[in-house]
């Protein structure tokens, strides 16, 4: 089973620029995306109901264009679930929570700490809302948890092209960088470094005004994490850095 994450910038323009149909041909079991930026009904058919795919969308509350996740699915899920127990931190369409037989997908777009320091504090409430959520999923029983997506920071200098120089910018601040300590403490493993421990110049999101992605000058901040219990499962991770589209490229697992 092949599942792709890809924060997309906008899932209208990247159908319109043709960047989505070639991206489709990628033919993964499980789409995941983030930063949608638009409302079910604002999309086309064809790519509001993906044929072969189960549909699912959670859009911005607050305001149109902004935010949001989608899964497309071959398979269909047992239950989804939308956004978390706090309404507060569910009213920009961040979170998937799809049950398959035997693991539960999450799809997640984690907040921008830029903005000031308010926003910062609502990306690490969201943060630790969110593992408590993770946690409370894994004890269930039903199965292992896979979260991915946009995680919004780079966890170690290895995962960012300029680490100095950000040290006090958001996305690899040293609060933001004790979240991902974090959740590898509480037992999920990021699968790409599980893989891929000493590969430098591995980046999943390049600023577009720069035109950073043409030097590699980046960041990886989209992941996959695995519980522990789903690691034998996992057989590749990659970054399909050779997609365009989007400030982002698409991430990747493979399961058995």
């Amino acid at each position: 089973m092949k599942i792709l994450s890809w924060n997309v910038n906008g899932l209208r323009a990247a159908h319109r620029k043709g960047n989505w149909d070639e991206f489709l041909k990628l033919d993964a079991d499980i789409f995941c995306l983030q930063e949608t930026k638009a409302e079910p009904e604002q999309l086309p058919d064809e790519v509001r109901e993906l044929k072969g795919y189960f549909s699912y969308f959670s859009s911005s509350k607050t305001r149109k264009g902004y935010s949001g996740t989608a899964i497309y699915s071959k398979i269909e899920p047992e239950r989804v679930i939308y956004g978390m127990n706090k309404e507060e931190f569910n009213q920009e369409g961040r979170l998937i929570t799809a049950y398959f037989k035997d693991f539960i997908l999450l799809c997640v777009y984690f907040p921008n700490g830029g903005g000031g320091e308010e926003r910062l504090k609502y990306k690490l409430d969201f943060y630790d809302l969110f593992l408590e959520y993770a946690d409370a999923l894994s004890k269930e029983g039903v199965g292992p948890v896979i979260f991915c997506g946009d995680v919004n920071t780079a966890h170690e200098e290895i995962d960012l092209a300029r680490p100095k120089e950000n040290e006090k910018n958001t996305g690899f601040l040293p609060e933001e960088r004790e979240w991902l300590d974090e959740v590898i403490r509480h037992g999920y493993v990021d699968t790409y470094r599980h893989f891929n421990p000493n590969k430098v110049g591995a980046y999943s999101y390049w600023d577009m005004k720069t035109k950073a992605r043409d030097r590699n000058v980046g960041w990886r901040i989209d992941y996959f994490f695995a519980s522990q219990s789903a690691m034998p499962r996992v057989k590749d991770v990659f970054i399909l850095n050779d997609v365009y589209g989007s400030d982002h490229c698409p991430v990747g697992i493979e399961l058995r």
